[in-house]
């Protein structure tokens, strides 16, 4: 039995470590604080398309159990450091996400989160170029808004279409069962940005696409200028999904709505309802600086930096072997 051996080579696993180390250097630069946050919460996520890991916990105060939620990111308790007046502040953490496991996905990953008071997403997607140029000497990074992407490689405006036309794109191009059990917008912009934009953006350098369909964002302000989009961003990098950040919404009442929205849309796709965690409205009620953050996955940089084909290469014990 070889399975008590490591995913990654210990030459990897030292260049791992090296990785991190710059990253830490970076953020000491700035200025920003490294904090820890707990993996474990009476709440999870209300995201449709992102699923918990839960465990019971029994003890003293809780006789007859209490169920928590693995954190998919540290997200919430990091805005609710930022709204005890921590100011900036980055963590490197273990997160995780079930169903996810695969050549990009393992359930148990380490992500960097980082929030910056005063950024507006513009600010953030220059701040992370620059950390992506140190770790995988990237230099200047390509940028498109959402719209521009659809448009340049489907010819569809997507802040500019139906559900028929995005139907009919997708039977014109042989996916005409897909396009038979998607039935609204959100779901077919997605499933055709997955399918046609991501595999041709970011080849040669990471590509940050920006102004996400606001339907797409629940986490972000609603850009004034266009109302029709959140100021929301990822970056994209050899077929692989790299970072996610927002200009982030502060208005509690709004992120309760939207939360409520997205288990209504958890119900229509046949999952259970979320709890809502009432102890981030809670922080946004007694107000969140206005900020940018960003959650970037380590062992996908690791595996962009040293070349891997898999990610289990760039970590210490894949789930195969756990």
């Amino acid at each position: 039995m070889q399975n008590w051996q490591p995913s990654a080579s210990i030459q990897a696993l030292k260049q791992r470590a090296e990785i991190i180390k710059k990253i830490r250097h970076f953020f000491e630069q700035r200025n920003v604080l490294e904090v820890e946050t707990p993996l474990l919460a009476s709440a999870g996520v209300t995201d449709l398309h992102l699923e918990n890991l839960t465990c019971q916990f029994y003890g003293p105060g809780f006789h007859q159990g209490i169920e928590l939620y693995l954190q998919t990111s540290p997200e919430y308790a990091m805005k609710r450091l930022i709204a005890a007046g921590s100011g900036c502040i980055y963590q490197i953490c273990k997160a995780f996400r079930n169903d996810e496991s695969g050549r990009y996905h393992n359930p148990e990953f380490t992500m960097l989160e980082w929030y910056r008071m005063g950024f507006n997403h513009f600010d953030l997607i220059d701040e992370t170029e620059q950390l992506l140029d140190l770790i995988i000497n990237c230099g200047r990074c390509e940028r498109l808004s959402y719209q521009q992407a659809f448009l340049q490689f489907t010819k569809i405006d997507p802040l500019n279409t139906s559900v028929k036309a995005l139907q009919t794109f997708l039977a014109a191009h042989n996916q005409t069962d897909i396009a038979a059990q998607l039935d609204n917008e959100t779901d077919l912009l997605q499933w055709i940005f997955a399918d046609f934009v991501e595999p041709k953006i970011g080849q040669t350098v990471p590509c940050f696409i920006y102004h996400f369909p606001k339907a797409q964002a629940s986490l972000a302000k609603i850009n004034q200028q266009d109302i029709r989009v959140a100021e929301r961003f990822e970056v994209y990098f050899k077929g692989i999904e790299l970072a996610n950040g927002f200009h982030e919404l502060t208005n509690a009442a709004e992120q309760q709505k939207r939360f409520e929205q997205d288990n209504q849309q958890r119900i229509r796709h046949g999952k259970e309802a979320k709890p809502i965690d009432q102890n981030l409205l809670a922080a946004l009620e007694a107000g969140l600086p206005d900020c940018a953050g960003i959650a970037l996955g380590i062992d996908r940089l690791t595996m962009l930096a040293l070349n891997h084909s898999e990610i289990n290469q760039s970590l210490s014990f894949d789930l195969q072997r756990c």
